[in-house]
């Protein structure tokens, strides 16, 4: 089913639509109600099999910047694995790399971005 997204021209958010039906759909803005909206093009989405997303968590080559003894590479080798795994690591997972950066004297988070 298809997501389509929108920015308005009149308060400048994004609104997201799932539309079952384009011949009968008109948007309009989720925030102000607006009518002038401009199309965008998102992300496409696609669903891997587990097996598929540990091969590619296995395949040596997306581990090139990866260096065990840098917390930054660490954090970031972290994040990717869980992003690939679907899982959403949450607010806890950062404060403890913030804690774990800040000790090694790494940085911020922020640092990372």
């Amino acid at each position: 089913m298809p997501i389509y997204e929108y920015r308005c021209e009149n308060c400048g958010r994004r609104s997201s639509f799932l539309v079952l039906k384009v011949r009968d759909f008109r948007p309009l803005c989720k925030h102000c109600g607006g009518e002038n909206l401009t199309k965008l093009i998102s992300r496409v989405a696609f669903l891997r099999s587990e097996e598929g997303r540990w091969e590619r968590l296995a395949d040596p080559s997306r581990l090139g910047d990866f260096d065990e003894r840098d917390p930054r590479s660490m954090a970031r080798w972290m994040k990717k694995m869980g992003k690939e795994l679907g899982e959403d690591v949450g607010e806890d997972f950062d404060q403890m790399v913030e804690e774990a950066m800040e000790e090694e004297g790494g940085g911020t988070q922020e640092d990372l971005l």
